[in-house]
């Protein structure tokens, strides 16, 4: 942000504020920043092993409310509609 950059200035404060902002907002989940003992301890997962772990917690615990009637309509109509065009129908 220009105004936040003019306001705090450009010799250090600006980075320390925008850099506590982007920790504040960035936690990431497959890629480890721990230091190695740390990680070692943890027992030592690759990021492939981590995504596919949260890939599926996703899969077993997120659960979404159904579409209502008049969205499943729509959808139902553009997919035949789409389909028709093609001659799959």
């Amino acid at each position: 942000n220009l105004s936040l950059t003019q306001k705090l200035g450009k010799r250090g404060r600006f980075a320390k504020v925008s850099l506590g902002g982007m920790r504040s907002q960035s936690r990431p989940e497959i890629i480890d920043r721990k230091a190695r003992e740390v990680w070692e301890k943890a027992g030592s997962t690759c990021a492939y092993d981590r995504a596919i772990a949260k890939a599926r917690w996703i899969m077993e615990n997120h659960h979404m409310d159904p579409l209502p009637q008049d969205v499943l309509n729509k959808v139902r109509s553009i997919v035949e509609e789409t389909e028709k065009e093609m001659g799959i129908l």
